[in-house]
């Protein structure tokens, strides 16, 4: 969430719209994965697919503000993120 913080506190927050909606998807699924994972659910390798698919988006998003350190650190840990659900899901 810090990245969506950060954007908030940007002068032209509107362009940052995407950008911080993604980032609280994010950290939402995140948190929605962690939580079926941690019981064992039958439904948690579909939860982390989707996850994947989130935090790549979010990752394409912030990776266009190259400008912005938050964004890049926050593009480096989602495709982080996203590598290890598609492991975690296959």
């Amino acid at each position: 969430m810090k990245c969506a913080t950060s954007c908030i506190g940007e002068q032209d927050v509107k362009m940052m719209a995407r950008c911080i909606q993604l980032c609280r998807d994010r950290a939402n699924i995140c948190l929605t994965c962690a939580a079926f994972m941690s019981r064992d659910s039958e439904f948690a390798k579909q939860i982390c697919n989707t996850c994947a698919d989130i935090c790549e988006a979010c990752a394409q998003e912030c990776g266009k503000h190259t400008d912005m350190d938050h964004c890049q650190k926050c593009a480096q840990a989602c495709r982080k993120c996203a590598d290890e659900c598609r492991r975690m899901s296959s």
